[in-house]
């Protein structure tokens, strides 16, 4: 029996690696580069006391913020993608640490900003736009701090909040040890006893084998492991949401949703809508649920049969050049322009492309100034696919922003993230059921489709509901041990899967492993992404030209309005529940295609 090894990060050809070296040519280069962003703070601190000396003043603090913010860009992306190449490297995770409190210093350093800005009277801020019309280039940064008035503390009580950011910060460097370096899991075998190892990359390509002894050995491998540590994850989460509680209180908000959703702009009863939204559409999922036993053809279902295609026989396999060429073929619809900047990415260095050991899990977009780094672990499956234009989606959005917006409003919100992302991922799925003839291929496909609306929009959502009940659990001092959380997320999935899914003790640990927990309420927005996602696409596909120019303004947008109002401006309103409602139809409409066409399939037509 042989195992597929893993290769090292320096047996990782350089091609099919990110340009780390746009950042700076060495370590040696960084640790200049840090030692010198250390003058930023007694500049900082000059101006405290004086911000509403003059216009000109208010405006050179603004643009020394600006400095600040370019500055830390590079030295932060630089050390955090060190560190991902290879989580077990002390010396990056050193490196990491070490910007995390230069943060803290400065943000420690800048705490007057708030209060001081609050204290100035509405005519005292007239004047001052007076004595510097340059300053209008940052009155809506003004404006978004003024409103939150009610939410902000003394200088001295800012100072400690900030203070306080990198042991805030320690629950989700907890995790990512625990999860990213420290577990390993035993090899999976299969039907005919060959091992195959279970890392966080390989595991979902295990739950896709037509092998249904290889996928429930890859599960048992995985949350045997979880299990083994529960405790320790159910404490670290605990911290996690213990300490937005903390924040929340001290700023007076009602409660850790308000407080996070506020920032960005976003009611939170887009928050609840949207599991509102979901409840009442349970029926499709479990109309989908009841399908996928049936073409399965097993007597019961359990969460390892899954993500395995319902359709025998057609396995999807693509090398990274294939899938750049389709992903350029499919977001065709989105203009040259966007393809041109495909083509940069490809070419040059903004992508980390396949697993190595120790590397971080998953994928993600970061959206350095310099360009954006892209991490991904490739193996080749129609998934990775879907990941890599997903990815690119995220990289554009912060390439035309960051391009388009003056330094102050380049970082788009977290709540518009999740839509360039995954309307790309719309669109290949479109591209993906135009150019295929082959019936069993079209089946497979919609299956995929099915399994991508499953996992983004009913998964998320549940995610969502997970993460706020946990919350609403610390807020009234229940404790959130792994015997509650257990309970309470296998009953979220007999909830969202219905009658028809065995719903095995093991999933009830998956929350262990879900990394968005610690990213304070993230995950909704994937969902509420996803419904934007499919109108903007089918509104591109639609109508050409005018949509693409309007969806081109919107990811070159940042966060130069608010989120709902930069969607309306693409052609989709958030606010009301038609996005959910429409995307859940089309789901709806998809189980029938699917029962359709595997009709066809099996009556050889």
């Amino acid at each position: 029996m042989e195992t597929k090894k893993i290769p090292a990060r320096a047996d990782v050809p350089e091609k099919d690696k990110w340009a780390i070296h746009d950042l700076f040519a060495s370590d040696d280069d960084w640790r200049a580069a840090l030692a010198k962003a250390k003058e930023f703070l007694p500049r900082i601190t000059a101006y405290r006391g004086r911000l509403a000396e003059s216009g000109e003043t208010l405006l050179s603090f603004f643009r020394l913020d600006d400095e600040i913010s370019l500055a830390f860009d590079a030295l932060v992306h630089y050390a955090q993608r060190r560190s991902d190449e290879d989580t077990r490297a002390a010396a990056y995770q050193e490196m990491v640490s070490q910007v995390t409190r230069f943060a803290v210093e400065i943000q420690s350093a800048a705490a007057f900003e708030t209060p001081e800005l609050l204290a100035i009277s509405d005519a005292e801020m007239d004047r001052l736009y007076a004595e510097a019309p340059a300053l209008e280039l940052y009155r809506l940064n003004i404006d978004r701090i003024r409103r939150r008035r009610e939410h902000v503390l003394s200088d001295k009580e800012e100072a400690i909040l900030a203070a306080a950011g990198e042991m805030a910060a320690s629950p989700d460097d907890i995790y990512s040890m625990l999860n990213d370096a420290d577990l390993k899991f035993p090899d999976a075998v299969d039907k005919d006893g060959s091992a195959h190892p279970v890392t966080h990359g390989t595991f979902i390509p295990l739950m896709q084998s037509y092998d249904r002894v290889l996928r429930k050995s890859a599960f048992d491998s995985l949350y045997s492991v979880y299990g083994q540590f529960r405790n320790t994850s159910a404490a670290t989460l605990s911290a996690q949401l213990k300490q937005l509680l903390f924040f929340a209180n001290v700023r007076k908000y009602p409660s850790t949703l308000d407080a996070a959703l506020d920032g960005n702009e976003v009611p939170t009863e887009i928050y609840r809508n949207l599991i509102d939204a979901v409840h009442r559409s349970f029926a499709p999922m479990y109309r989908y649920v009841a399908l996928r036993k049936k073409l399965l053809g097993v007597d019961e279902l359990h969460m390892y049969d899954l993500y395995v295609p319902v359709v025998d026989g057609v396995e999807m396999k693509f090398t990274f050049e294939e899938a750049k060429e389709i992903a350029l073929k499919a977001l065709a619809p989105l203009g040259e322009d966007y393809l041109n900047l495909l083509r940069e990415g490809f070419d040059n260095g903004w992508i980390d492309v396949y697993e190595n050991e120790g590397k971080r899990s998953g994928a993600y977009s970061a959206g350095a100034r310099v360009h954006p780094y892209v991490l991904l672990n490739f193996h080749g499956t129609l998934d990775d696919v879907f990941t890599l234009v997903h990815e690119m989606g995220h990289s554009i959005h912060s390439y035309l922003s960051n391009k388009t917006q003056p330094t102050a409003y380049q970082d788009y919100v977290i709540f518009v993230a999740e839509v360039a992302s995954t309307c790309n991922e719309a669109l290949l799925m479109e591209y993906l059921l135009s150019v295929t003839t082959d019936k069993k291929e079209r089946a497979y496909l919609i299956n995929h489709f099915l399994e991508q609306f499953r996992g983004t929009l009913y998964r998320q959502t549940m995610f969502a509901e997970f993460e706020l009940a946990a919350n609403e659990m610390t807020q009234r001092g229940e404790g959130t041990t792994a015997e509650a959380l257990c309970a309470m997320y296998k009953k979220l999935n007999e909830q969202y899967f219905g009658p028809e899914m065995n719903v095995d003790e093991e999933i009830s640990l998956e929350w262990a492993r879900i990394p968005h927990f610690y990213y304070d309420y993230y995950v909704y927005q994937y969902a509420t992404g996803y419904a934007a996602a499919i109108a903007l696409s089918r509104r591109i596909l639609r109508e050409g030209e005018p949509a693409v120019k309007d969806y081109l303004g919107f990811l070159s947008g940042g966060c130069s309005a608010d989120p709902i109002t930069l969607l309306r401006g693409a052609g989709v309103d958030m606010a009301s529940p038609k996005p959910v409602e429409d995307a859940t139809k089309l789901f709806d409409e998809m189980i029938s295609e699917m029962e359709k066409t595997m009709l066809s399939v099996k009556s050889g037509e």
